[in-house]
């Protein structure tokens, strides 16, 4: 691999470069109005079409009825046994549908995705086992543009405060600040996962400090252009790849970059993940197929990052319009033009998807897989 030139970390994908000079762009438009949970929250969602669960099976009773009568020198002794074993099946829950099995759906595990341009589309180093279908539950949907998610016109993430500690560029308040943040992400998006009866659990986290650290999508090097990586329920972000020489004091852009990470998790909780990488790997990870699914499913990570800041600005936490403003500026600087790569998309388009979600909060909005190729170059 060559190393990739001197400069500020990328989103998450790529080296980067300083931010441009000059004025700044036009004022933002503020973040959408408070609400936009999905309809009907509280209300059990049909769950996913597929076979009826497998019938219980019962053991009848043994019955056994004994009489027996002694009278003086006559005894007379009457058993009657009636052993009834029966094996039959009674469907438990009758009239409802349980999600279908793995067997059904895709198989092949998801790749990783970081901030370095040649590990971000790499696959993980060997597959996932199949786990064993479960008959009821939330399971993940393995669908692409018409998940069910990205249908409400009206959903988006609750308007919600966010309190994260101040930053500061050392190793343990990174530490702080990114777990706080975590846990921020895990209120906003873990309510509105399970709302669509998928399985939500919270991503492992992960501080490294080495020169390298082991993930199951391989040996990942921290260098300058590793800021975050995600790979199978667990994210990682070592400090020594954020560059807080190049960026100092700037939350709202580490905050970014870590909401894009964690918007791959929701993907891989929902299901989006695996449809995706089944499509790269069906297409060829090289091929202008392969590398077009790859871009859509970054910029859909990009819009998450948008929503969940937009969801949380200016409600009374620490998540202030400074930090929104920045956040919504640097977005620019970074994309397939700054690091020469093909798979995350140009930095207008690693832009206008990140506003597209920060400014309206609709989920909507985010749906990479239906939208026209010229928006995903």
């Amino acid at each position: 691999m060559t190393q990739p030139p001197q400069g500020p970390w990328p989103p998450h994908g790529h080296r980067g470069q300083q931010p441009p000079s000059g004025p700044l762009p036009p004022p933002r438009p503020a973040p959408g109005p408070p609400g936009y949970p999905p309809p009907h929250w509280g209300q059990q969602l049909p769950p996913y079409g597929g076979p009826p669960r497998p019938p219980k099976k019962s053991n009848g009773p043994l019955i056994a009825v004994c009489a027996g009568a002694a009278v003086l020198l006559v005894v007379s002794l009457i058993v009657v046994v009636v052993a009834v074993s029966s094996n039959k099946d009674s469907v438990a829950d009758a009239g409802t549908i349980a999600p279908a099995t793995l067997s059904d759906t895709p198989t092949e595990p998801t790749g990783g995705s970081s901030s370095t341009a040649s590990s971000s589309s790499s696959a993980p180093s060997s597959s996932r086992s199949a786990e064993s279908p479960s008959s009821s539950g939330p399971q993940k949907i393995y669908q692409l543009a018409d998940h069910p998610i990205l249908q409400d016109p009206q959903a988006g993430l609750k308007n919600r405060v966010c309190n994260l500690p101040g930053w500061q560029s050392n190793q343990s308040a990174a530490e702080a600040f990114f777990t706080a943040a975590s846990q921020c992400l895990d209120a906003a998006w873990g309510p509105f996962l399970e709302h669509y009866n998928l399985p939500f659990t919270p991503p492992s986290l992960h501080f490294p400090t080495g020169s390298s650290f082991q993930t199951e999508c391989g040996n990942i090097q921290v260098g300058i252009a590793t800021a975050a990586y995600y790979c199978e329920n667990n994210l990682y972000v070592p400090f020594r790849g954020l560059q807080t020489d190049q960026y100092g004091n700037n939350p709202g852009v580490y905050l970014a970059l870590f909401a894009h990470e964690y918007g791959h998790h929701v993907q891989e909780v929902a299901g989006l993940m695996d449809a995706a990488w089944e499509e790269i790997y069906a297409a060829g990870q090289n091929s202008e197929a392969g590398l077009e699914m790859a871009r859509r499913k970054e910029l859909q990570a990009q819009c998450f990052s948008g929503m969940f800041l937009g969801a949380h600005v200016d409600r009374g936490g620490t998540i202030n319009r400074d930090m929104y403003d920045k956040a919504w500026d640097d977005q620019e600087t970074r994309g397939d033009n700054t690091s020469g790569s093909r798979d995350h998309g140009t930095n207008a388009h690693y832009a206008s998807w990140w506003r597209a979600g920060a400014k309206d909060n609709r989920i909507v909005d985010c749906n990479t897989f239906s939208a026209a190729s010229s928006t995903v170059s």
